[in-house]
């Protein structure tokens, strides 16, 4: 392959390669960093195709505009100076087993200019977290014309079509034509509910700045599509109808056993035959592994890319390559009837299986056997916003099964984001930026207009 390799490090010294910033990868290298790499008995490099990192399941207050990405995003270079890792932008194209190298294509600019050549990263262990992408399942129209949250640029695109377009709609000659101001979300999981509750309030808080000619009861509309029987499956049939109650009442149309048949120019096809009008679409439907996963090196990998791992976390075929998070399918014989075999792909699963890495590499550095890991399912948690938060805790964390809702659900959603930042700054700065956040947030407008 074209490009440079890096140097091999002082005898001795263990290299972990960890391919992917997300929840576990980056919590992976800031941890390994801290307790072995500033000692200088492992070397850890993160690689990653951005700058900053953004906890994924923020990316909807993102595009809503209700979140200040500067207050919760991540340098990684920063992070990798503070915690004892190294830090290389650039993108995972192919890995040769043989030599042990990860090979990256090269880093562009948004103008297109080189600022990273291709290279070859070598490696003792590699660890793939490269999380995954929404799945599209070959609808038509879809990477046409609709947008995705899988990355901090799809949130921040979609702040700034959706602030067009309601300045479009301020400053034209003539009225808001029909679906002008409508946005059509496809897929009623997690995601979709949260953007669509979000939506609701920082649109028209934002029309409230001054945009006097939309008027928001009758041209704002925001439309949840989905094609099974219920909204957020995941959750207790219970949870599914309060929600879907919720929503209603804030003016949310809600779209069950509808499947989309192609998504076009202006809105979205039905398969029963109508057509919904919608200027932004956004497809938050399926879940899967990025297409270059599908049998990278030879690894074998499962019908949606994912690489199939043991449950030491080791990927079939070498057990020198490691993978977390989203694009593994790791096996969960504690599942149950009625759910799938594999951990789903949830933050809290990256989280965790983080943790027991960072163990197991330091058993794999003593010589000693590894032991397997076991996913503990705390539930599942969404936040609609201002409005409300519903989920149900299970697993470990109660003994049992409990639905939630309301301040205690919400406390225990924004829980899971605390122990986020815990593994990545520790207890003093998580505190002194919680007091400072609540501080700013007292004197700065909740929608950002940019």
């Amino acid at each position: 392959m074209p490009g440079t390799q890096e140097s091999l490090p002082a005898d001795g010294v263990h290299r972990v390669v960890i391919v992917g910033g997300g929840a576990g990868g980056l919590e992976l290298a800031t941890r390994l960093g801290d307790t072995l790499g500033r000692k200088g008995k492992l070397q850890v490099t993160l690689i990653d195709k951005n700058r900053t990192h953004v906890w994924k399941p923020k990316l909807h207050e993102i595009a809503a505009g209700s979140m200040d990405l500067g207050l919760h995003s991540v340098d990684y270079l920063a992070q990798a100076h503070w915690h004892g890792f190294q830090f290389r932008i650039g993108e995972l194209e192919g890995l040769d087993r043989d030599r042990r190298v990860v090979q990256l294509r090269p880093w562009l600019d948004e103008r297109g200019r080189e600022v990273a050549p291709a290279s070859e990263v070598p490696y003792d262990t590699l660890v793939l977290a490269i999380g995954s992408l929404s799945n599209d399942f070959g609808t038509p129209g879809v990477r046409e014309h609709a947008m995705r949250l899988e990355s901090q640029a799809d949130a921040k695109a979609f702040h700034s079509r959706m602030i067009n377009a309601c300045l479009r709609a301020q400053l034209q000659p003539g009225p808001v034509g029909q679906g002008q101001l409508h946005v059509a979300i496809i897929g009623a999981g997690a995601t979709g509910v949260e953007l669509a509750a979000e939506l609701h309030r920082s649109v028209r808080e934002m029309v409230s700045y001054g945009l006097d000619r939309i008027d928001p009861q009758r041209d704002l509309k925001v439309m949840v599509i989905e094609a099974a029987e219920r909204i957020l499956p995941v959750l207790p049939e219970r949870l599914s109808k309060a929600t879907t109650h919720l929503l209603h009442s804030l003016g949310v149309e809600v779209l069950t056993n509808a499947r989309v048949s192609e998504v076009t120019p202006g809105g979205v096809c039905l398969a029963d035959g109508r057509v919904l009008a919608a200027e932004l679409v956004v497809w938050a439907a399926g879940v899967k592994a990025a297409d270059f996963l599908k049998d990278i090196g030879g690894l074998e990998t499962n019908r949606l890319n994912q690489l199939v791992v043991l449950p030491t976390l080791q990927t079939t075929r070498d057990p020198d390559i490691f993978a977390i998070g989203d694009c593994a399918a790791c096996p969960w014989p504690e599942a149950g009837p009625g759910r799938p075999p594999v951990v789903p792909p949830r933050a809290q699963a990256a989280h965790q299986q983080a943790s027991h890495l960072r163990v197991q590499i330091r058993r794999r550095l003593a010589g000693r056997p590894l032991v397997p890991y076991r996913y503990r399912d705390f539930g599942s948690l969404v936040s609609l916003g201002e409005y409300s938060t519903v989920g149900n805790m299970m697993g470990g964390l109660i003994g049992g099964s409990m639905m939630i809702e309301g301040g205690f659900a919400k406390m225990m959603y924004l829980s899971l984001y605390k122990m986020h930042e815990l593994a990545l700054h520790g207890w003093a700065k998580v505190a002194l930026d919680t007091l400072a956040r609540l501080i700013t947030r007292r004197t700065e407008p909740h929608v950002k207009l940019h």
